[in-house]
């Protein structure tokens, strides 16, 4: 687990969805509290059109892994949901196709902590996270992302949400203080038509360098990886994108103000671009992971829904990217968007982009500092026209980096 976050032993979690029509447009809001009340971290996403149960669950989601990265050992869930509570307790079956991978994605969740209690609580006390949710689906409504406030609980602010940053010199010792202006903001215009998405790989890590797993560990690029990153920045002016969308982490946050200098446009750090959760192997090489768990890595190397133990699978990272991928055709259509972000996370946008298993993640290749191109035309057909373009990676800095 990253440096940024405080650990906090016991938490509880509030959390709700709803869909506007049944299917229909939908969203999910959760809210995880210290004992005392004191707000530690919000989640909210619309989810294109689904029914208000997927909602419920993928508001469930939501809120477990924000326990999870806050260190937390006991979680307390309180929901509305009467379906969601009585199928995570046990008592119900899950019948629905829908439900089911949902709610074997939440149970491997509450799996990764010591115990996860669940309450069924009435509309009027789950306010927060219902207020979350419909937010959530009024900013999609509005062709916009769904922004959190900035404020209050330092932990609570570097959590979740989107936020905007001005696009500065790539240094990756700069630390950007995030603002809290509305991500729609910065398009130049509105514009109609289809949406094409650069994603990029950051440069490479110095964990990367060393061939160890980085996961969420903020670790920052080596100086070939800021080459890297210059080099790819250089491949992308031409192609113009109005907007780069980030993961958080340091190595995505640099890789990202290496393009906003050269095109000139704003910066969207954006919480669901994030490195898939490593849990227990963050930190070590393949070899080493191979020799402690040989079981859970064979099992992770050849079935997408296996996780890490205490991580995330492709699966799950998967069901993050989904909606935004949706978000993101919705609130930039006809505009181009560079998503910079990581190996896994990569493979998971190609694979829901072209609706195929999340197996592609073993036969793709996604190298530090290259280019994968796709375009998604107003009626939904996807074309990928480039996958890990690393031909601007020329002498010293096209030598292959193996994670």
């Amino acid at each position: 687990m990253s440096g940024t976050h405080r650990t906090h032993d016991r938490v509880v979690m509030y959390a709700d969805g709803g869909s506007r029509g049944n299917p229909g447009p939908a969203g999910y809001g959760s809210v995880v509290l210290a004992p005392d009340g004191t707000v530690l971290a919000e989640r909210a996403a619309s989810l294109g059109r689904v029914t208000n149960n997927v909602a419920e669950y993928s508001g469930l989601i939501a809120g477990l892994e924000a326990a999870r990265e806050l260190g937390a050992s006991r979680v307390d869930v309180r929901m509305d949901s009467k379906l969601v509570v009585e199928q995570m307790s046990g008592r119900w079956q899950v019948k629905h196709p829908d439900m089911k991978p949902l709610a074997r994605r939440a149970s491997g969740l509450v799996r990764d902590f010591d115990r996860v209690t669940f309450e069924w609580v009435p509309r009027a006390q789950n306010t927060h996270a219902d207020r979350l949710a419909n937010e959530a689906m009024d900013a999609a409504r509005e062709g916009r992302t769904w922004v959190r406030s900035v404020g209050g609980d330092g932990a609570a602010d570097q959590d979740t949400g989107t936020v905007v940053e001005p696009a500065a010199a790539a240094d990756p010792d700069v630390d950007i203080t995030p603002t809290a202006q509305d991500p729609a903001a910065a398009l130049p215009y509105a514009r109609a038509g289809a949406t094409t998405f650069l994603l990029v790989r950051h440069g490479e890590t110095t964990w990367g360098a060393e061939a160890r797993f980085a996961g969420r560990e903020d670790v920052p690029l080596t100086a070939r990886g800021r080459r890297q990153a210059q080099a790819v920045a250089a491949r992308i002016r031409p192609l113009a994108p109005s907007v780069v969308l980030t993961s958080p982490l340091r190595r995505c946050r640099t890789t990202a103000e290496a393009i906003a200098a050269q095109v000139g446009v704003q910066v969207v750090t954006e919480q669901r671009l994030n490195d898939g959760l490593l849990g227990k192997w963050t930190g070590f090489r393949a070899s080493e992971i191979a020799q402690r768990w040989p079981a859970e890595f064979a099992a992770w190397r050849s079935d997408p829904d296996a996780p890490p133990p205490g991580g995330e699978s492709f699966t799950g990272i998967r069901e993050r990217v989904r909606p935004l991928l949706n978000e993101t055709v919705e609130s930039y259509r006809g505009h181009t968007v560079a998503l910079v972000t990581h190996a896994a996370t990569c493979k998971m946008i190609l694979a829901t982009a072209l609706n195929v298993g999340s197996g592609m993640a073993y036969r793709v290749r996604v190298d530090t500092g290259s280019l994968t191109g796709f375009t998604v035309e107003p009626d939904g057909t996807v074309l990928v026209w480039v996958v890990n373009d690393t031909g601007h990676l020329t002498g010293a800095i096209a030598e292959p980096v193996r994670r």
